[in-house]
């Protein structure tokens, strides 16, 4: 790893600079099975490969002042948060509080008029679709968006195609190094992705023959096939009866632990919320309201307001943990 400047409060850092002053420091070089290029901005901000550093996490999205206008209508208005690393953080707000457009504005579909968006340290602004899906910024969507006459197995695959190296004349004869890389890519599929979501079953079946549920899973794995650092969710239990939501809650969990993705989801369900997240951003009229630990959240009165229209905290317990109150 390669730091250039340095600041008091890096891990490890304190001692190795107390005899030396840090203004005369111009570059370190540190053993480490982790290369990183490291800078230190004016403001104190710790910049690196995988995330801006502050306080000592490290923040692989960043949301700044964020604003985004369809006419008269703000959709967003200076919202900015952070997405630490190998966390589930969720964005949560009343109906057209502006959550899809921010996720939008995040894989490249809306152009923001006004603020940044920082993946991995790098400015997203420029960057198409396309080439935000191949730096492995992955997303499901509210409506399900997969190709219903085509198989299980052959959707998921789709979500693999930003990572291939053949060319559009090489896939088409389908020879030679086009016919190893889709064997490679059906095998990874087929040995992580699908015995992962439990769908092994049901990988020869066409998606439009499947119950909701299992569909919003084959979309998860979709974007699992994309290889994600960070994986995008947009309503993922929305629709489900409990024993779907309870899967997919299970699922999220093991992609975050396991998989070592960073998850950045909005979901109404606020009893999902508030058990698997670990961070809350919460919109309200295209505006952040609110942000911080869910028990942090649970308590803010303008999130009480926002989502009841008074401050009775009571009212907002029982609709968060229905079953919990009524025992």
């Amino acid at each position: 790893m390669v730091c250039q400047g340095w600041r008091p409060g890096i891990v490890g850092m304190d001692d190795y600079f107390a005899e030396s002053p840090p203004q005369s420091i111009r570059k370190i070089t540190i053993t480490t099975s982790d290369p990183l290029l490291v800078t230190i901005r004016p403001a104190g901000q710790l910049e690196c490969g995988s995330g801006s550093v502050h306080g000592g996490v490290v923040n692989i999205l960043e949301i700044s002042q964020l604003s985004l206008s369809f006419g008269g209508v703000h959709a967003l208005q200076d919202v900015s948060f952070q997405v630490p690393r190998d966390t589930i953080t969720t964005v949560i707000g009343p109906n057209g509080a502006g959550k899809t457009s921010l996720f939008n504005c995040i894989s490249g579909f809306y152009k923001p008029q006004q603020g940044e968006i920082r993946y991995q340290g790098e400015p997203l602004k420029g960057v198409k679709p396309p080439k935000r899906a191949a730096l492995r910024l992955a997303r499901t969507f509210q409506n399900i968006a997969l190709f219903r006459g085509m198989t299980v197995l052959d959707n998921i695959k789709l979500g693999a195609h930003v990572h291939m190296k053949t060319g559009l004349l090489g896939s088409l004869a389908y020879f030679g190094r086009a016919r190893r890389e889709e064997m490679e890519i059906r095998e990874e599929v087929e040995r992580r992705i699908i015995d992962f979501l439990e769908i092994d079953h049901i990988r020869r079946q066409p998606v439009a023959s499947l119950p909701y549920g299992l569909q919003k899973r084959v979309e998860l794995a979709r974007a699992l096939a994309m290889r994600p650092k960070v994986l995008m969710l947009d309503e993922p239990v929305a629709g489900m009866n409990r024993e779907e939501k309870e899967d997919m809650a299970r699922f999220i969990l093991d992609i975050r632990e396991e998989w070592d993705i960073t998850v950045l989801m909005v979901e109404h369900d606020m009893g999902m919320v508030m058990d698997i997240s670990d961070h809350i951003a919460v919109l309200n009229f295209g505006q952040v309201i609110a942000e911080g630990e869910p028990e942090e959240v649970q308590q803010n009165p303008e999130v009480i307001k926002a989502y009841l229209g008074n401050s009775d905290i009571d009212s907002l317990r029982k609709r968060i943990n229905p079953d919990r109150e009524a025992a």
